[in-house]
């Protein structure tokens, strides 16, 4: 089970024409948007990143005002696990579960997944806040990581996961947001 004191979350390349143009992107956005503003409440790190973001454009605004405080990492690798900064970063925090969330599932997401489970991490991907720019692909990379042994869960499983106790200041921030 995900702890909230054991856990972190990745958000991998939200950027630009390409969040716009993945299957039933505003649908995932808004998962994103929710899980990122979700953890913050349980007091969990967030680790986000950008690939070229020179050339692919920002983080869409709605994922990026909910991390006010944060600045992206920049990468030009398909797994954030081939940049070093991200790996810094990730070993700093101390935790060794990740949900991970992002675009597109069958590539970046994919291979970010693949090399934390070779490293030792325990890896739960935010099935709906991934996707693909097509369903066929968003599926066939839900299905290769599920191999590796990635976990599949959704926003509202993992954070209520978390929480663990249907009572107090959390719960009701939570039980707002999911709503």
């Amino acid at each position: 089970m995900l702890q909230k004191d054991e856990t972190l979350l990745v958000l991998i390349d939200i950027q630009g024409k390409l969040a716009e143009i993945v299957h039933d992107s505003e649908s995932v956005i808004d998962h994103i948007a929710k899980v990122a503003e979700g953890v913050q409440i349980l007091g969990l790190p967030v680790l986000w990143l950008e690939q070229y973001p020179k050339g692919l454009g920002p983080t869409v605004e709605k994922i990026a005002n909910v991390l006010p405080n944060q600045k992206p990492i920049e990468k030009i690798t398909f797994s954030a696990y081939d940049t070093p900064e991200f790996v810094e970063q990730l070993e700093a925090t101390g935790r060794k579960k990740v949900l991970l969330a992002g675009i597109e599932t069958h590539i970046c997401v994919y291979q970010t997944a693949a090399q934390l489970i070779q490293n030792g991490f325990e890896v739960e991907v935010l099935a709906d806040c991934t996707s693909s720019r097509t369903q066929k692909s968003h599926d066939i990379g839900l299905q290769k990581m599920m191999q590796l042994g990635v976990k599949l869960t959704t926003v509202e499983m993992a954070l209520f996961e978390m929480l663990q106790i249907a009572k107090g200041d959390h719960f009701k921030a939570i039980s707002k947001l999911v709503k």
